[in-house]
């Protein structure tokens, strides 16, 4: 707005010339407190949608900009646009040969698109506004035009039923015009092809945004954008690029590192001929001892320092005859290795959560690729660095780390040191006691954090007496006899209990400290206590999207959302998360329904508008940087 704010629900008209007087003032000289100039009028909204429809360009592009400018930051404005039938207007504009006027068109859609009004998004989706943006965007040449049209798109990629239309009409534009001409990424590399300063970064934030979004409505179009020649890798190389920089924590490497987690979901299952990865239950998966080095620190020896020997903890991936290419890189050690570096140095909780949501989707399910990238995080010490994680201030960071270390702790080796090393920060996230987070997680954080301390435990006895040593006996029993917890929470406490219990070595000194066998005895009503050893957990991102839906049955039966992580799960319904909208707190996946879970729907990242949510909405509505008015096309002369 100019000037000073203006009740919503009234129009500051800054008045258009007439264009007989053969000129047109800049707005900048409009502002409150100032006589208008002579033979100015204030145009009612009508007049200026029929201003679209004027026979000289001039006048076109001045509606369209002032358009644009009447719609930032008021919902009233762009509603009455929609009711008088100005959007099928600005979308005819998009196809008009002078840029000053498709680019005012495309300014204007970009802001009436911003917002919580869907209402706004399928009018411009009914009159095909998504075909006549790739157009557009197919023809555009310079900075300013493509960012304003890759705006508008990431905008309407946070509504669902437009998720799809973009993937069909526009991946590949946003592919081939943007993604790959500006990350730097060659198809046949070169000594120069090499990570470097990324270029119109901005245009490639915006479309990494919208393909973020859209990633998270179904495996359809997660599929397509896996298959997406050159996309996977382009995002795997400005990643790369980034961090190289030292910039971790832009706003680009968030929305590229959501978007490669939610293509890491279900990447078991989805990708092409999946059934050559998959391995039958291991009998002792990788087990080759109780003292093996650790990311943590090395074994110990009676009467030795502690050393490492990295020989006893090599992995090798298959052996390949020809470079790693597409989706393939969603599973190598390139991409594992950026997430490793992410969890190190970036400080942005939507970073964190999402290299740690992806490292959860990528070590579920039961196949070779799985198996080798647990056992190459604990080579690349990076146990340590998601355990620390559980410290954040952030929840949704937190539950991400607890899901990852659950499907890590399916690995032997991994579970020994994850019992050694993060059960007391597992147990200092519970509920109650002296020694508890100063946060008050929600329910499906606290049992998320419970089936993990659940796996860890299982089948680890030196975990189990750890456990009881950080105040978990006390707080399990708390959650269950305490009232005040939830039915999932509790049943989670309860199967922890039945664990520790089973443990006989631990019975007479927990009698010896009071503790009474039915305190470990839990009546579960109908809960059946669930395979803890070797079951995943693929929940990794922001929260649900209530509207999700899954794309199929599971093998067995899958959490939906709304229950995610309130029941252990069995090896073959591992879910996985996305990033996929779902709140307006801007905490994690802002830019598309980010978040991250599927018919164990990736908690999907959550939207992202412009600066106000998770799934991002990207409202670039043209603001300069402080936010105090919008910036627009100067006035023509007519």
């Amino acid at each position: 707005m100019i000037g000073e704010e203006v009740p919503s629900d009234q129009y500051y008209w800054a008045p258009l010339a007439q264009h007989e007087r053969g000129s047109l003032a800049s707005l900048d000289s409009l502002r409150k407190g100032g006589p208008p100039p002579p033979n100015w009028r204030q145009p009612e909204l009508p007049e200026v949608i029929a201003m679209l429809g004027f026979r000289l360009d001039a006048v076109k592009s001045n509606a369209a900009a002032y358009l644009q400018h009447l719609c930032y930051r008021n919902d009233k404005v762009k509603t009455d646009v929609r009711k008088l039938k100005g959007i099928p207007v600005l979308v005819g504009l998009l196809d008009h040969p002078k840029k000053e006027v498709h680019l005012g068109a495309c300014g204007a859609l970009k802001n009436i698109s911003f917002g919580r009004d869907q209402d706004n998004k399928i009018a411009i989706k009914n009159c095909d506004g998504v075909p006549a943006l790739v157009r557009l965007l197919r023809k555009a040449r310079d900075l300013d035009l493509t960012e304003v049209i890759t705006g508008t798109l990431w905008n309407l990629s946070s509504h669902d039923s437009i998720k799809m239309e973009i993937v069909d009409h526009a991946l590949h534009a946003l592919t081939d015009e943007v993604i790959i001409p500006h990350s730097g990424w060659e198809r046949e590399p070169n000594e120069d092809c090499k990570p470097r300063h990324i270029e119109w970064e901005s245009v490639l934030t915006n479309t990494a945004g919208c393909l973020r979004n859209v990633s998270s409505e179904r495996s359809e179009a997660r599929r397509k954008l896996r298959e997406c020649d050159g996309l996977v890798d382009a995002l795997i190389f400005i990643v790369q690029a980034e961090i190289g920089q030292k910039d971790s924590d832009s706003k680009l490497v968030e929305n590229c590192v959501c978007l490669l987690r939610n293509l890491s979901y279900q990447v078991h299952r989805e990708i092409p001929q999946a059934e050559r990865y998959q391995e039958a239950p291991p009998n002792v998966a990788n087990s080759t001892g109780p003292h093996a080095a650790s990311c943590f620190g090395a074994k110990k020896g009676k009467g030795k320092k502690p050393t490492e020997d990295p020989a006893n903890d090599t992995v090798d991936f298959p052996k390949r005859t020809s470079p790693a290419r597409g989706y393939e890189l969603l599973f190598q050690p390139e991409v594992v290795r950026i997430y490793i570096s992410l969890l190190k140095e970036s400080k942005t909780p939507a970073i964190l959560e999402a290299s740690a949501g992806a490292i959860q989707n990528l070590c579920a399910g039961r196949w070779t690729y799985g198996r080798y990238i647990r056992s190459a995080l604990r080579q690349e010490k990076a146990l340590s660095a998601i355990a620390d994680l559980l410290t954040s201030e952030h929840e949704r960071v937190v539950k991400a780390a607890s899901g990852a270390l659950r499907n890590l702790a399916v690995d032997a080796r991994n579970k020994e040191l994850i019992g050694k090393h993060a059960i007391p920060n597992l147990v200092k996230n519970l509920p109650g006691g002296q020694q508890s987070s100063s946060q008050n997680f929600s329910e499906d954080t606290v049992v998320s954090i419970l089936n993990t301390i659940n796996e860890v435990i299982a089948e680890n006895l030196e975990a189990a007496k750890k456990l009881r040593e950080t105040q978990g006996i006390e707080k399990l029993v708390l959650i269950n006899k305490s009232g005040n917890r939830s039915e999932k929470e509790v049943r989670a406490a309860a199967l922890v209990l039945q664990t520790i219990w089973g443990y006989k070595e631990l019975r007479k000194p927990l009698e010896k400290e009071g503790w009474k066998k039915s305190d470990f005895q839990v009546n579960l009503n109908n809960a059946s206590r669930s395979q803890s050893s070797h079951s995943y957990d693929d929940s990794t991102l922001p929260l649900i999207d209530r509207n999700q839906k899954s794309d199929k049955k599971p093998d067995r039966e899958e959490i939906q959302m709304s229950n995610m992580g309130s029941n252990t799960k069995s090896l073959d319904s591992n879910y996985s998360t996305l990033n996929e909208r779902g709140d307006h707190n801007r905490t994690l996946d802002r830019s598309g329904d980010l978040g991250e879970m599927e018919p164990l729907k990736g908690t999907p990242l959550m939207p992202d508008e412009g600066q106000e949510s998770l799934e991002e909405e990207l409202d670039m509505l043209v603001l300069d940087e402080e936010g105090d008015h919008v910036s627009y096309s100067p006035m023509q002369k007519i």
